[in-house]
């Protein structure tokens, strides 16, 4: 399975990922951007997110299913 991964040593918590795809991206309470857990992830609205990501740290990665 194909699932979003974020780089949060480069993360500049912009909160774009969030306003863009919230059903994925959250803030968690240490403040760090995190993938929510999904079956399956809506692959437009998180291409969306890694486009407008101005730090170039969010990406796809594949996943043991």
């Amino acid at each position: 399975m194909k699932a979003p991964v974020v780089d949060i040593g480069n993360c500049t918590l912009c909160m774009g990922c969030v306003e863009v795809c919230p059903e994925v991206f959250q803030q968690n309470d240490a403040g760090f951007i995190e993938v929510i857990e999904l079956d399956a992830y809506p692959e437009t609205e998180v291409d969306e997110a890694i486009k407008y990501c101005p730090e170039d740290c969010i990406g796809w990665e594949e996943r043991d299913t």
